[in-house]
């Protein structure tokens, strides 16, 4: 153990190269964009300035921070994976504080928010992540919350027969609580409130879950012996990677966000320190600080960015770093998961519910006592969103202007900023290549290029709609336009031709006059516009395809868009009983189904 003068050493230490990274890190973006904007203005204004190319200019530049800040993160996470001995450990010193073997000595409640959920496929989530903590024998130290603000009669019923059953499998060991709110006053975020002022003094911890929240015992008891280790978290968050599905639509965007996440994770760790990310579930929250420090403000004026806070996580995070606790995330993979949206219509109303949410944070900027890494996060949270309009921006005042461009250079320019853009991807594939274990769980060589390949078409399609689909929500924020508090629809089903082309006929025509538009004025750079102009024009299609879990059920039998879960199946039957319900159970063999749904304790009425 270390002594109190040792520590303080170790932090001030710890500080000042914490310090250094966030100077190098700033100087890194900052001479990126500006090397991107001179380029850009190069191409631009080779047949003079004039006051469209400034414009484009201006909203080349509002674009900028995310495409620098995500090459940078995945470099920085690159060079940790390869060239440093622990590289989570060097992000994220609290990783190794604990051997996973001290005893468990707080309280932790476990937090399942819930609103017109799925009450089989709820009671799944909830009986796997018990009967792991009951097997751990440590089971005693919990006490499960399932936090309803459901207003459906059926839907009620069914939560309260769920309770009752996991009450009946679980509660000699472990408490369970049910609870629903008459009214859902700040929706997840007051609910969470209404828990912490009726229950949050019993217990020290909670680990707050969504209804598509999965966590293995191992995940959860890992959190718990850290935060008892250190006492300074506030937030500690996991890395959340996406269950295997048999939807095609989730199976290629989480194997791309698989690729993702890591690299990216890493790399912003590393300045990040201990102003790090909390999104909202799979994460641990120290109770007693949360409750005193992070009561949401009520946004005034009228309108959708007014009144409750929507994208509650991040605030509450910066919140909880004013108060002088840590937030960390745990930058490796390890037992928590969730499900990603079945459709392109779902992922899109999901995405448009939380740039509402992240828009409303113009109206917290100035909140006094902020740190400054704390106050840049909100910035960059409203960024993620001003990007799509500020492209279409650029895309609309390209095609007012009649002054030359340098095409070769701008299509340098385009070519680095897509390599940027995807260079996260990139990086872990490039991991994931050149390890050859991990290489054979995502399938193997030859299905880990294919199936990147297919992820990076999909991905390319899909920009362009998923732009659209903001900058238009955007325009309609000032007339009132905002996202309802709906349930998610989750299983893969499929999605009809009549609704595809109700949600995406204007994308489709926008993207047919775009073509015409592009190839009038830009014959030189089509090339560089197809991909925008095919994403748009083919929506429906495109939107169709990714829903048919035929499709699905076959890349799955051919382990593309593979994720590591899927190959440790056999070594972990337990995993079975989350994977084989709702029309995923091709990924699993028969023989391994059935045994490990009855190991799970699942129901056979």
């Amino acid at each position: 153990m270390l002594s109190a003068f040792q520590y303080m050493a170790a932090s001030v230490a710890a500080q000042a190269t914490l310090r250094r990274r966030r100077q190098v890190f700033l100087t890194l973006v900052i001479t990126t964009s500006l090397a991107l904007l001179a380029l850009m203005g190069g191409a631009l204004f080779d047949g003079g300035v004039d006051v469209l190319g400034i414009g484009i200019m201006l909203l080349f530049a509002v674009t900028l921070p995310w495409t620098t800040i995500g090459f940078w993160n995945a470099v920085i996470g690159f060079w940790l994976m390869h060239f440093s001995r622990d590289a989570a450990a060097e992000v994220a010193p609290h990783l190794r504080s604990i051997t996973g073997t001290e005893p468990i000595t707080q309280s932790t409640a476990l937090l399942m928010c819930i609103r017109h959920e799925d009450t089989e496929r709820l009671e799944r989530n909830l009986g796997f992540m018990l009967e792991g903590l009951q097997r751990s024998g440590h089971a005693p130290w919990f006490h499960l919350y399932m936090l309803s603000d459901s207003d459906d009669t059926e839907i009620i019923h069914g939560e309260r027969l769920v309770a009752a059953r996991l009450t009946d499998r679980f509660g000699g060991q472990l408490k369970i609580t049910y609870r629903r709110r008459e009214t859902h006053e700040g929706y997840k975020a007051g609910n969470i409130r209404d828990f912490c002022e009726r229950w949050g003094s019993q217990h020290r911890f909670a680990i707050v879950l969504d209804a598509d929240s999965v966590m293995t015992s191992a995940a959860m008891l890992r959190l718990v012996r850290i935060m008892q280790a250190q006492p300074q978290i506030g937030i500690l968050q996991t890395l959340v990677t996406g269950l295997p599905s048999t939807s095609p639509f989730a199976r290629i965007f989480q194997f791309g966000m698989r690729l993702g996440m890591r690299s990216y994770t890493l790399g912003a760790a590393s300045w990040q320190g201990d102003c790090g990310p909390y999104w909202g579930h799979n994460a641990i929250i120290r109770l007693a600080p949360f409750t005193e420090h992070c009561h949401l403000p009520l946004l005034p004026g009228k309108g959708p960015l007014s009144g409750q806070v929507l994208s509650h996580d991040q605030l509450e995070a910066v919140l909880m770093r004013r108060a002088g606790y840590e937030v960390r995330v745990l930058p490796e993979e390890g037992g928590s998961w969730e499900e990603n949206p079945p459709t392109m219509p779902e992922f899109i109303r999901r995405d448009l519910r939380w740039c509402q949410g992240n828009l409303q944070y113009l109206k917290l900027l100035r909140m006094p006592g902020l740190l400054p890494v704390s106050r840049a996060q909100l910035w960059l949270a409203i960024a993620m969103y001003a990007g799509a309009p500020a492209w279409l921006g650029m895309i609309a005042l390209g095609l007012l202007r009649d002054l030359p461009v340098d095409v070769t250079l701008f299509g340098t320019l385009f070519g680095i900023t897509m390599t940027m853009c995807f260079a996260p991807k990139i990086a872990t594939l490039g991991d994931v290549l050149l390890r050859p274990e991990l290489r054979d769980e995502y399938g193997g060589t030859g299905r880990v290029l294919i199936s990147a390949l297919m992820e990076l078409v999909f991905s390319v399609l899909m920009a362009p709609i998923v732009a659209v689909s903001i900058t238009l929500f955007m325009l309609g924020l000032p007339l009132g336009r905002q996202i309802g508090w709906a349930a998610q629809q989750r299983d893969a089903v499929g999605l009809s031709w009549a609704d595809a082309s109700r949600r995406l006929w204007l994308h489709t025509a926008l993207g047919v006059v775009l073509g015409l538009a592009f190839w009038q004025v830009f014959p030189a750079t089509f090339w560089l516009w197809l991909p925008f102009v095919m994403g748009l024009s083919a929506s429906i299609p495109l939107a169709v395809l990714t829903a048919d879990p035929r499709l699905g059920r076959w890349l799955a039998e051919s382990r593309l868009c593979r994720i590591p879960e899927e190959a440790r199946l056999p070594h972990k039957p337990e995993y079975a009983v989350l994977f084989t319900p709702f029309g995923q159970g091709d990924l699993v063999p028969p023989s391994v189904t059935a045994g490990a749904v009855v190991a799970a304790g699942g129901h056979a009425e």
